[in-house]
């Protein structure tokens, strides 16, 4: 019997434009063995949870550079715990000040990733909340 595989939506809220690093991300988790939904650009909070519901998905990826991420990403929270989605963990990506990502840890992201992160840490980490790693 195949093993399931961890299946990710990576989604970029808001209104920024820049997706080579979502992109990126993307594809290392797809080499590494994953189901990968690449929602694109321009996703609104609501659509994100909307395509997590629907695709069934164990993690969502969120990748910000806009600067909003404290308001995008307590939304895309408050509407992940509305849809009883409280097994999906969030994974954070972007230009977040630390101080910014204490405050989206404290409120539930699993984990913030700056610019110059490994591919390899993203994988390891996702992999290690399912005991796979």
């Amino acid at each position: 019997m195949e093993e399931k595989k961890i299946r990710v939506l990576v989604a970029k809220p808001g209104l920024d434009g820049h997706d080579r690093g979502a992109k990126i991300i993307a594809r290392a988790l797809r080499d590494a063995g994953m189901e990968v939904i690449y929602t694109g650009l321009r996703q609104t909070p609501e659509m994100v949870i909307q395509a997590a519901l629907q695709e069934d998905v164990d993690v969502i990826g969120l990748s910000i550079l806009s600067g909003a991420h404290m308001s995008l990403v307590p939304r895309i929270l408050e509407l992940k715990k509305r849809a009883k989605l409280d097994d999906v963990q969030v994974f954070l990506g972007g230009i977040i000040p630390e101080a910014d990502a204490k405050v989206l840890l404290e409120e539930g992201v699993k984990a913030v990733y700056g610019p110059g992160t490994s591919t390899t840490q993203v994988v390891e980490d996702i992999r290690g909340l399912f005991g796979k790693a």
